[in-house]
């Protein structure tokens, strides 16, 4: 199998995200290639072929240009797989890439299991596998589904690719959402709801632990969709990423979508019923118990300190 990644370039950037990419053609045991848009000054550590679209040139959005370039490697490459990151240029590139090809798209993938692909569905709550039957497909990866065990090396051997397509769109730049008014990523303590809190009255007992930690309170999606909590308290890739010194996660199961929002936390802390619940995977301490008497009595017990 052959399989093209499609690294992104921001703000004057390479994104971290190319690991990822990098991570799953090693999973898939595949040959690979990589296609950027970017600048010879900031190349990922890649032991292959790049394709470089120059930045300067082509702009870091401009979906008309960038597509024009990526068949071109296409077809010089003739790949069975198209690989993007589930981001805002993936979202836009990815199905404008598969309608050019009449390929299958598969969107948020976050696991192979015997060749087939694997993606969430009902929210998160499950997942399905998947078998195309187009010669080629374009895949997006959720973020935080594919992780290297070390960090990559090499130098990648760099081909540019330039265009005649101008594009009609010009990019004028970024602009940074609203936090409005809770900015979760400057917390150093952060408690998070999930659904299994149970019912909207029991967010408070977790915004109360929050308190008395001297930090904020969060939640997963499920509690936020279903209209507990704000969404400004999101945690996640629909919502905010965290990195605090402190991660409280109740009743948080663990969705990819979750974790990938607050990995980087230093310590982490989960409070589940389930002990086989895969945020155990990622927690330094995973507490066994039903969070409604826990939570309570560990604070008041941290109140009385």
């Amino acid at each position: 199998m052959k399989i093209v990644l499609v690294a992104e370039y921001r703000d004057g950037k390479l994104l971290g995200s190319v690991n990822e990419l990098i991570a799953f053609a090693g999973k898939m045991a595949a040959d690979s290639v990589m296609f950027l848009v970017g600048s010879e000054s900031a190349l990922p550590a890649y032991e292959g072929k790049l394709y470089l679209g120059d930045v300067g040139v082509c702009g870091e959005f401009n979906p008309e240009v960038h597509k024009a370039l990526l068949l071109d490697v296409i077809a010089r490459e003739q790949p069975d797989m198209i690989v993007f990151s589930h981001s805002s240029y993936g979202w836009d590139l990815a199905p404008r890439v598969a309608y050019a090809l009449k390929a299958a798209q598969v969107s948020e993938l976050v696991d192979v299991v015997d060749g087939a692909l694997v993606v969430p569905v009902c929210n998160g709550k499950l997942r399905r596998n998947v078998q195309v039957k187009t010669g080629k497909t374009v895949v997006t990866l959720q973020a935080g589904a594919f992780g290297l065990a070390e960090a990559p090396t090499g130098t990648p051997a760099v081909e540019k690719i330039t265009t005649v397509s101008a594009g009609r769109l010009e990019f004028g730049g970024y602009e940074a959402a609203e936090q409005g008014g809770v900015d979760l990523t400057k917390a150093e303590v952060i408690v998070s709801a999930g659904r299994g809190v149970g019912k909207p009255e029991n967010v408070a007992m977790i915004a109360a632990l929050a308190k008395a930690l001297k930090g904020e309170y969060g939640a997963s999606r499920p509690v936020v969709d279903s209209g507990w909590a704000e969404h400004k308290r999101q945690v996640g890739t629909t919502g905010q990423s965290v990195a605090p010194k402190l991660y409280v996660a109740c009743g948080i199961s663990g969705a990819i979508q979750h974790l990938a929002g607050m990995k980087k936390s230093e310590f982490i802390v989960a409070i589940n019923t389930d002990k086989d619940a895969p945020i155990g995977e990622v927690a330094d301490v995973l507490v066994v118990a039903d969070l409604k008497q826990f939570v309570p009595l560990l604070t008041e017990k941290i109140q009385a300190l």
